[in-house]
């Protein structure tokens, strides 16, 4: 069953993120995909990451390369930044990003790792075990309390700033399971796009 292309994200994104998300998303919805995440970074002196997946919670070369094609013009025309840039299409990886409430909801039992926007309980940052999923709130089971002290944390999402996964080795079995299931590529485990802004031919890069 595939899920709400458009559910609502959490996450902390600056004012250009925002407004670049504001036009990548309607583009990657129109070819069926959820967009994940945009991300500006000073990698090859500036970089615009672009992190998204199919109906299924996956997204391959192909994908990759679709929504490459279909998004560069429009960011031509609508013209975000100001200067010289590289894009990049890629997967959510395996211990990928947790944005919306169906992420926490199918990682039940794994360790994530969260940060919020301010402080709660007198701390911002907290990594353990998601333990629930509860309305708009996320329950993170902490290993590292005083003893005595409750583990359970409930963690309102409109206060996230930023959650991913661990990699772990119980996250690392379900991804090759999956990747049994449905291989990324028949030739190559590449999953991610990059494209300098002054060229137009596309280059692909291995991600790990």
């Amino acid at each position: 069953m595939t899920f709400d292309l458009t559910e609502k994200r959490y996450i902390k994104e600056t004012g250009l993120e925002q407004r670049i998300a504001r036009i990548v998303e309607p583009v990657a919805n129109d070819l069926g995909y959820s967009l994940v995440r945009v991300k500006m970074t000073q990698e090859n002196g500036l970089t615009l990451q672009i992190m998204a997946e199919d109906g299924n919670g996956r997204f391959n070369i192909t994908d990759c390369e679709r929504l490459s094609k279909d998004v560069s013009p429009v960011l031509d025309v609508e013209d975000p930044i100001d200067r010289e840039y590289h894009l990049e299409v890629s997967s959510p990886g395996i211990d990928r990003p947790l944005v919306r409430v169906r992420d926490f909801a199918a990682y039940i039992g794994h360790e994530a790792k969260v940060e919020l926007s301010d402080l709660l309980d007198g701390r911002r940052r907290f990594r353990g075990l998601i333990k629930a999923v509860d309305g708009d709130h996320v329950v993170i089971t902490l290993p590292d309390v005083p003893k005595g002290s409750e583990p359970d944390f409930r963690l309102p999402l409109t206060m996230l700033a930023e959650a991913k996964l661990v990699m772990t080795d119980k996250l690392m079995n379900l991804a090759q399971v999956d990747q049994a299931e449905f291989p990324i590529d028949d030739d190559e485990d590449i999953e991610t796009v990059e494209i300098p802004s002054t060229e137009e031919d596309a280059s692909t890069e291995e991600t790990h």
